[in-house]
């Protein structure tokens, strides 16, 4: 089975000192010694580099894009990468339109697309709402990661 790691969780994956830093680092440790595929797509890869690179005062990180690419590698190490495809731009596309999403959410909607095509059918995430309109996708919130 394969888990894709929303962005929330990476990014306190890096962020020590953070309450959710350490369960977040043993959740994807533990999905790895199960032989689980932990894998991301290239728009929770986007959204890791704004939060680290956004100042913090603006709610991010304030990392420089060297820092962050250092971060970036030591994720890369453990994480596949899911490609974006014509076919999960499609799919985002039906599910902006059947699920009236608006805003923000589009973000989501395009990992949810992703994990659709790519049959990831577990999202590792501390926004579990955020993904409950998608059929087939099961959220799991790093602490509930035995």
């Amino acid at each position: 089975m394969s888990v894709l790691v929303d962005s929330n969780v990476l990014i306190f994956c890096i962020q020590q000192g953070h309450p959710w830093h350490e369960e977040s680092v043993t959740a994807i440790e533990r999905l790895l010694q199960r032989n689980e595929l932990v894998c991301v797509m290239p728009q929770n890869i986007a959204e890791f580099w704004n939060v680290c690179t956004r100042p913090a005062d603006k709610n991010g990180l304030g990392l420089s894009p060297g820092e962050t690419e250092q971060r970036l590698d030591g994720l890369d190490t453990i994480l596949s990468v899911l490609h974006d495809t014509p076919e999960v731009y499609f799919r985002w596309r039906r599910l902006l339109v059947d699920h009236a999403v608006r805003g923000i959410q589009v973000h989501d909607a395009r990992i949810a697309a992703g994990m659709l095509v790519h049959g990831v059918e577990q999202l590792l995430t501390y926004n579990p709402r955020d993904f409950g309109r998608y059929v087939g996708i099961k959220t799991l919130v790093p602490r509930e990661v035995s």
